[in-house]
């Protein structure tokens, strides 16, 4: 009888403490205060709002913080990418929130030698973390989690980034999170779109990170219903002959739609 109740004691606090793979605290937060634009291929952030919750935000930081390394990496691949994904969005959205005043550009934040990515204003697996460590070094740095896809779940708090989802990413529905989030940024005429000359114009995400992608046309190729190219150019994309140029990035803060 003693063992028994001991081991009821144990699944209860193993319960209690379990981590939440819904991401509830964070969803809800999302749901209130991020919105689509018409065309439902960009969001804006009602910072103030989410200011005003401010306690529910670093509730929820904590219940991340609070993750053992050791338990992280027994979670299935989805979690552990769900969990980093929503990670660096809920701290991107901290960091806007720890300004005196809401900046203009998440790029006010910070100095010349350090800039708002390196700043190491959090705790993750019990050490200061910055959110450099947690896109290049956690996601595309490990093999297993990493994926070109992730540049359009990861928001920057930028207009030219890929929107912040106004929902949590989870687990169970990742890969379709995953591949709509690409598909709506694809879809934005204001970030990629063919020009007259017969070039494809796209976010200066593909720049930045072209190595991720492997062959840039042929993977834009694949897309090619989102950016809305036909068959014939859509095969020249995939063929490495319509040219390809890299719009100015928008820094502006992403509390109202790009123009």
């Amino acid at each position: 009888m003693y063992k028994l109740i001991t081991l009821l004691l144990l699944n209860w606090a193993s319960a209690v403490h379990a981590f939440d793979h819904t991401h509830a605290a964070w969803n809800t937060l999302l749901a209130k205060h991020v919105s689509w634009n018409p065309e439902q291929t960009a969001t804006r952030v009602d910072y103030v709002g989410m200011g005003r919750q401010r306690a529910g935000l670093r509730s929820y930081l904590g219940t991340l913080a609070a993750v053992d390394e050791a338990d992280f990496q027994a979670w299935s691949r989805e979690q552990r990418r769900a969990f980093l994904i929503n990670a660096y969005n809920a701290h991107t959205v901290e960091l806007i929130l720890r300004a005196e005043r809401l900046p203009a550009s998440i790029k006010d934040l910070g100095s010349f030698l350090r800039g708002p990515w390196k700043q190491s204003f959090f705790s993750l697996f019990g050490d200061q973390r910055n959110l450099d460590e947690v896109e290049h070094s956690m996601l595309r740095g490990d093999p297993e989690l990493t994926d070109p896809r992730l540049h359009f779940a990861l928001n920057c708090a930028a207009i030219g980034c890929p929107a912040l989802r106004p929902e949590a990413y989870v687990a169970t529905r990742l890969e379709a999170q995953l591949d709509e989030q690409l598909r709506r940024f694809l879809s934005d005429r204001t970030r990629n779109r063919a020009i007259a000359d017969g070039t494809l114009a796209v976010s200066k995400i593909f720049d930045w990170y072209e190595d991720d992608f492997g062959s840039l046309g042929y993977y834009l190729s694949r897309y090619a219903d989102a950016l809305g190219l036909t068959a014939e150019a859509a095969a020249k994309l995939a063929n490495g002959k319509m040219a390809i140029k890299f719009l100015e990035y928008d820094w502006r803060l992403n509390r109202e739609f790009g123009a």
